[in-house]
């Protein structure tokens, strides 16, 4: 599953060709796919409590492989949505706390720690491998090779399944208000933020929806977090009368678990925003291709994996607070450095040193966040605990795609329009039209791909290359926008770091 995310992020401008669509459409696949995800991984959670964790994990693999064959089979946007962000997301949903449970099933408990590492090691992995197996497979072949391949991956799987212990089925209440709270909630949220670039914030674009004289943006926002706001309510009210809640809100009073999936949200939001923001750049502004994409993130997946292997074994009594902060700091110094790098003679070689520092930073939090987060519950809780952490780590990573793909179409539409109409090499007419036509925002494409619409226009040559360079200009500042907000989410997960823990989690497990 994390090398489907991988894959898809560096094969952007490759699906969008494909499918007729734009980057912007990708956007909402890849921040839908995570979207479905978050708003279902808890409800995931107690469906593997009634099914049986075996069952449910199982269950999870056929939709996902019913999901990968329809993504790779994809004429269009539209099925693309139903088979990879639908189907495969509800079964991620599925599989992901069945994973934490069964781990407990099949290790004893002084091997469940390594356990668990595996499993992130096999995520730093999978974000390691993706773009680089992705861009393969893509410049050679297609990206669809990579969805066929999970289906023969999920058959081999579903094989060996029986040989899992299984916990079995639990005779409890399923809460289908906390339920269909949780969904909404987070659904609404985020497909507020994502419609931002489409629709307006505030005040709405031509032709977009509105109520009482706003953006309904702002509505979808604001229902989703009173929807959110309602399900902590709820499920405290449940949990106090001794029923079963979706999860427990007491399990926030423990510092250490909040601080853990606090931190991990951020870590999602800013690792997403830029797995979209450097291949767009690669791909599309550079114009490289998908394998080339792949190498130049290459540097990310190496120090990622170094960093998440060589902390804990280097370091083992850290502090935990300590690390992370020094990851978010490494993670913040690479984006500043890429700001800095975008100008209009950038190449590719400007991405080598901020994706070594982003991917240390990555793999700093990745050797510590899983473990302060397991430790901050009873193992009895851990199956509720990998929900929670699946669901903020999914929402960060939808709510990150989200933004920095607004502002960016935001940034490109708001800097074409003003360098099209302060440039006297493009006549009034052709400024006055784009304007109109542009207000509703503009696709994010590369210079060959715009010469070759422009070239069905009856303007003069001078006009065709007064407008590609506009739009070469517009892109680096919608670029450079994206990543100043990456950079604002790293300062503000900074200020979070306080609720981590600062003795080291092997000094706190020997204290008697």
């Amino acid at each position: 599953m994390t090398l489907d995310t991988s894959v898809m992020n560096v094969s952007i401008k490759s699906v969008a060709n494909d499918l007729g669509t734009t980057v912007t459409g990708i956007q909402t696949a890849i921040t839908l796919y995570t979207l479905v995800m978050a708003a279902f991984m808890i409800t995931g959670g107690k469906v593997g409590a009634l099914l049986g964790r075996r069952r449910a994990f199982g269950l999870g693999l056929v939709v996902y492989g019913c999901g990968s064959l329809v993504t790779a089979a994809s004429p269009n946007l539209t099925v693309l949505l139903v088979g990879w962000s639908g189907l495969e997301g509800l079964g991620a949903a599925l599989i992901m706390p069945a994973i934490v449970a069964l781990v407990a099933a099949n290790f004893p408990s002084e091997r469940r720690s390594a356990a668990y590492g595996l499993i992130a090691a096999a995520g730093a992995i999978g974000v390691a491998a993706g773009p680089l197996i992705g861009g393969a497979v893509t410049t050679f072949a297609s990206w669809r090779w990579v969805f066929v391949g999970e289906v023969v991956i999920v058959f081999v799987i579903l094989i060996f399944l029986r040989r899992l212990h299984d916990i079995r089925a639990e005779p409890i209440s399923f809460d289908f208000v906390g339920a269909g709270l949780s969904i909404a909630g987070l659904f609404l949220t985020v497909l507020g933020v994502l419609r931002v670039g489409v629709w307006g914030l505030v005040r709405a674009k031509p032709g977009a929806p509105s109520l009482a004289g706003v953006s309904i943006v702002i509505w979808l926002i604001l229902a989703g977090l009173l929807l959110i706001g309602a399900l902590f309510l709820w499920e405290g009210r449940v949990e106090a009368r001794g029923g079963e809640p979706m999860f427990r809100p007491s399990l926030f009073r423990s510092v250490r678990l909040t601080g853990g999936l606090v931190a991990f949200f951020f870590q999602f939001m800013v690792q997403s925003g830029l797995f979209f923001t450097v291949p767009l750049f690669l791909s599309v502004v550079l114009e490289l291709s998908a394998l080339q994409t792949g190498l130049r993130i290459l540097p990310l997946s190496v120090t990622l994996l170094l960093a998440a292997l060589l902390v804990p074994r280097l370091a083992p009594q850290a502090s935990p607070r300590l690390v992370v902060r020094v990851g978010l700091l490494a993670i913040l110094a690479g984006t500043m450095v890429l700001v800095a790098g975008l100008d209009p003679g950038a190449n590719a070689g400007i991405v080598l040193i901020p994706m070594a520092l982003v991917g240390a930073g990555i793999g700093a939090l990745a050797s510590q966040l899983g473990a302060i987060t397991v430790s901050g519950a009873p193992d009895s809780q851990s199956a509720e605990v990998g929900g929670l952490q699946n669901t903020f780590t999914n929402f960060g990573a939808s709510l990150g795609t989200a933004v920095v793909g607004a502002v960016l179409i935001a940034g490109l539409t708001s800097g074409l329009m003003h360098g099209v109409s302060n440039n006297p090499a493009i006549p009034s007419s052709v400024t006055a039209t784009a304007t109109v036509q542009l207000e509703g925002g503009v696709p994010f494409v590369s210079d060959s791909q715009l010469r070759s619409k422009l070239a069905s226009t009856d303007l003069p040559p001078a006009t065709d290359e007064a407008i590609v360079a506009e739009n070469a200009s517009a892109r680096l500042y919608g670029l450079r926008s994206a990543l100043w907000v990456v950079v604002l989410m790293v300062v503000a997960a900074l200020f979070f770091t306080g609720l981590l823990p600062r003795q080291s989690l092997v000094a706190s497990r020997k204290r008697p």
